[in-house]
């Protein structure tokens, strides 16, 4: 019976939803749009901004996130609209286990991501992994690793994966990194969300954006 536990995720996600847009509610939408580094049409009542290289809005007062996408990363932009203080970017990448109450949840993201990097992403041809990459927006960057791109979430959420490619002698190893300064941006549970969608397209079969769902 799959929708026994269904229903109650739906659910529980509609009371997050609904949460947020309360909370953002009657807040000044300048201010906001200051402190998330985005930008606001007051004319035409409208953020906007990039995700993973796709042009985004939400629309004022009601904040629905256009155009239509994974539901959870929906969530995770409303809650980085509630959280952001203007901190600025540190420059200093840490993982998922040492942003702020992220030892359980984030470690695990973690110990899961370095598995996908050494059994798929690190055996991946750099050719394909480059264009899966760049289909999300990426920026190959040159590093002490093998294979390195910069993801940007969100204006003031950055990601980076740094890989190794897999040889003779060693397995392929790597890690996929957060700015220092996210703990002002997003909760450990949206950050492990946004991880795992791009963990997500970047083994998705094709070079197209995978539509399933970030697991909570």
């Amino acid at each position: 019976m799959p929708q026994t536990n269904h229903i109650p995720e739906n659910r529980a996600f509609a009371e997050m939803m609904k949460a947020a847009r309360a909370w953002l509610s009657g807040k000044d939408p300048a201010e906001i749009a200051e402190k998330a580094g985005i930008a606001y049409d007051a004319e035409n009542m409208r953020f906007s901004f990039d995700s993973l290289g796709e042009k985004a809005a939400v629309s004022y007062p009601d904040y629905r996130v256009e155009p239509a996408m994974n539901e959870w990363r929906q969530l995770v932009i409303l809650h980085y609209m509630r959280l952001a203080d203007g901190a600025p970017l540190t420059g200093r990448w840490i993982t998922m286990g040492e942003v702020r109450d992220g030892l359980i949840r984030g470690g695990d993201f973690d110990r899961r991501c370095e598995h996908i990097i050494r059994s798929r992403l690190g055996r991946m041809p750099a050719e394909e992994l480059e264009e899966k990459c760049r289909s999300l927006g990426g920026r190959i960057l040159d590093s002490n690793a093998d294979f390195t791109v910069q993801f940007d979430f969100l204006p003031r959420v950055p990601l980076l994966l740094k890989l190794w490619f897999a040889d003779e002698e060693f397995p392929a190893s790597g890690k996929l990194l957060l700015d220092q300064s996210t703990d002002h941006y997003l909760l450990i549970e949206d950050a492990v969300t946004v991880g795992q969608l791009i963990m997500e397209n970047l083994t998705a079969c094709g070079s197209g954006r995978s539509g399933r769902k970030g697991s909570q």
